[in-house]
């Protein structure tokens, strides 16, 4: 299998950090506005039940209510990503350790808390690529 020759000034290890940059940039902006619109339609899951009871007593509406506030914030989240990526990256880092501090201390969902701090990696590896592809750039 021939592999191809990177650009001119481009090296493999800038060629592949820019390819996992856009995949996570493309991840973090797609999701959380997708997540974020679902929080209105209630196509993917009951989303009320994931929300802690001492932050429902905290908020004032219901949890339903709540949880279409989140979903505008994660769809804002999304749209930071997508047009400034080294604040976006830490706003959905600092999001999902909400997120995983509010599933942990209901005693459930352990599993979904785990997904989301991998997730939370994965946006402070965006936020690294991001803030190095601005420094290669400038």
């Amino acid at each position: 299998m021939a592999t191809k020759t990177p650009a001119p000034g481009t090296t493999r290890t800038t060629l592949g950090a820019e390819r996992a940059f856009l995949l996570l940039r493309t991840v973090f902006t797609v999701a959380p506005i997708a997540f974020g619109l679902d929080k209105f339609a209630g196509l993917l899951t009951d989303w009320d039940q994931y929300l802690a009871p001492w932050i429902n007593d905290l908020v004032p509406g219901t949890a339903h209510e709540a949880m279409m506030a989140v979903g505008v914030v994660e769809v804002v989240a999304g749209l930071v990503v997508a047009f400034a990526p080294r604040f976006g990256g830490p706003l959905v880092a600092a999001w999902l350790a909400g997120i995983i501090v509010n599933l942990v201390t209901m005693g459930e969902y352990y599993d979904v808390a785990l997904r989301d701090f991998g997730l939370l990696v994965g946006a402070l590896a965006l936020t690294a690529l991001a803030w190095d592809r601005r420094k290669a750039s400038a």
